[in-house]
């Protein structure tokens, strides 16, 4: 959607609304490979395993991202 919103000049509030409808489904798809048993197709990790390893995903991204400060304009890095 990004791409939708920077090249063809898709709003920004529709980009948002579209790729959250498209990530939510996704994201359940995922969550139920993770979690459902191997003899149903899945990785067999379970509800406790999935949301352990969703949490470590984003406390890992959240700590990435402030000690690299990649999310940071320019600008605002210099201000710090």
């Amino acid at each position: 959607m990004g791409v939708a919103h920077r090249w063809l000049r898709l709003g920004a509030v529709l980009a948002f609304w579209i790729a959250y409808v498209l990530a939510r489904p996704f994201g359940a798809s995922i969550g139920d490979y993770l979690s459902q048993p191997c003899s149903d197709g899945g990785l067999g990790l379970g509800t406790v395993g999935t949301s352990a390893l969703f949490l470590a995903v984003i406390l890992g991204l959240v700590v990435y991202l402030t000690v690299s400060r990649r999310d940071v304009a320019p600008a605002e890095r210099e201000l710090h």
